[in-house]
């Protein structure tokens, strides 16, 4: 499981810009007026080889400076609890101000690596003025300007040495296999859950985010046997308000990290919102098995095409990644519940498939020779070979004279040439093209 790297501080000091540098995309709304982020943000990064999560935990609605102090000390606490390492940011153009006086009072308490990153600093003359975070009695500053990038590589290079390697997993000797039930509030996780496992497991209401905690149920019916985690739900961002409600979605996504196969249930009467888009791509960026599920179909209004046309629209929005299972259950009438298992299960192996060097270069070598990448500045890119890396999840090598020239559109044509012959259904791969 990755490292959970938070980013606390007052608001304005610049958390956002600096999670969007670290996760290399624009995910969190920048702006200057302070507590623009009143959302938490999740994302995945990597430094130097290792892989991390980026928490953003967001500012405040504008207030009083008593609001803003008690929002703070709440922020600083859930970080504290939940995260791994704690990048804190403050504002060389403010100072110390009271309140990062007072994050850091509850910081030096704390017994996890804390990294102070002094933002704003874009000149020599800031780079002075950054002595002044010594007083916070934190030790060591990194001076950083997240919006233009100086200084995030030292300082990233400070965190990586914090952050543990991920236990390698004997494939053949492996505790049984997890699969987490995810989704947003209300969509019938636990239902689904107490109708496979024929008890009422879990407390079921129609009151969006009654299970608080992620709830581990062993399963062994049918000849399956494997581990069911019930995670709290993961609402839109902006609803999270509640301290206890944001421990729930910090521990979902500690789920989603710490499972083999992700099972997402979507209510089928809302469709497969935006919410649900979210947490899909957190899984396939965290590399897991996919089952998407379409809960309460017995509650929808059918014509002939409408599963055909219900399945078109959601592999419409999880483009490009359309290799996904999807089955449409009701947890309160058992439809297709055992179905579901049964998928999950089979995403489960696919992921462990391990094909040998002979065999895939027999069977892609030819093709991808057949349809080489486009030719660029005049110069042909040449595939040598491949290889299945050996990684817990499917990881292809290609090497070839030009790797640089390879472009994404072809990666996507070599992994649909993958998937159209090798059973990877559910499963994301990555492919890599190397020097020869």
């Amino acid at each position: 499981m990755n490292s959970i790297v938070a980013i606390v501080g007052r608001p304005n000091v610049g958390k956002s810009t600096l999670f969007n540098r670290l996760v290399q995309r624009r995910e969190a709304i920048v702006d200057a007026v302070s507590g623009v982020t009143r959302d938490r943000h999740y994302g995945k990064s990597d430094w130097n080889g290792k892989e991390f999560s980026v928490i953003d935990t967001g500012g405040y609605t504008i207030g009083s400076d008593d609001i803003f102090e008690e929002e703070i000390r709440k922020q600083v606490a859930l970080a504290i609890d939940e995260a791994d390492i704690i990048v804190f940011v403050v504002d060389v153009e403010d100072g110390i101000t009271p309140m990062d006086a007072e994050v850091a009072n509850i910081l030096r308490k704390v017994k996890k690596p804390i990294y102070i990153a002094v933002n704003k600093v874009d000149n020599a003359m800031r780079v002075a003025d950054a002595v002044e975070f010594y007083n916070l009695g934190l030790g060591e500053y990194h001076t950083i300007s997240s919006i233009n990038g100086s200084g995030t590589g030292d300082l990233l290079d400070a965190i990586s040495k914090d952050i543990k390697e991920p236990e390698e997993v004997d494939l053949e000797k492996e505790e049984l296999p997890r699969f987490a039930v995810v989704g947003r509030p209300n969509a019938g996780k636990s239902s689904f859950i107490n109708a496979l496992i024929g008890e009422e497991r879990n407390i079921v209401t129609n009151i969006a985010g009654t299970t608080r905690d992620s709830i581990d149920t062993k399963y062994n019916r049918f000849g399956f046997d494997f581990n069911l985690v019930d995670t709290a739900g993961i609402r839109k961002k902006s609803k999270v308000k509640e301290d206890l409600e944001f421990y729930s979605v910090m521990r979902a996504v500690r789920s989603i990290e710490y499972s083999d196969v992700i099972i997402l249930v979507v209510d089928a009467t809302r469709g497969f919102e935006g919410q649900d888009e979210k947490i899909f791509w957190l899984a396939e960026k965290n590399r897991k098995g996919i089952v998407i599920l379409i809960n309460k179909w017995d509650l929808v209004e059918k014509e002939t095409n409408t599963m055909r046309d219900f399945e078109a629209k959601v592999r419409k929005q999880i483009e490009p990644f359309t290799d996904v299972p999807i089955i449409f259950i009701s947890a309160l009438t058992k439809q297709r519940i055992f179905k579901a298992i049964e998928t999950a299960v089979e995403v489960f192996e696919n992921r462990k498939n391990r094909i040998s060097t002979s065999k895939l270069n027999d069977s892609v070598l030819e093709i991808v020779k057949s349809y080489p990448p486009p030719a660029i500045k005049g110069k042909y890119v040449k595939i040598k070979y491949c290889m299945q890396l050996p990684t817990q999840t499917p990881q292809f090598a290609f090497f070839c004279n030009l790797p640089q020239y390879v472009k994404d559109p072809y990666k996507r044509f070599v992994e649909n040439k993958l998937r159209e012959i090798y059973n990877f259904s559910g499963v994301p791969i990555t492919i890599y093209f190397r020097q020869k």
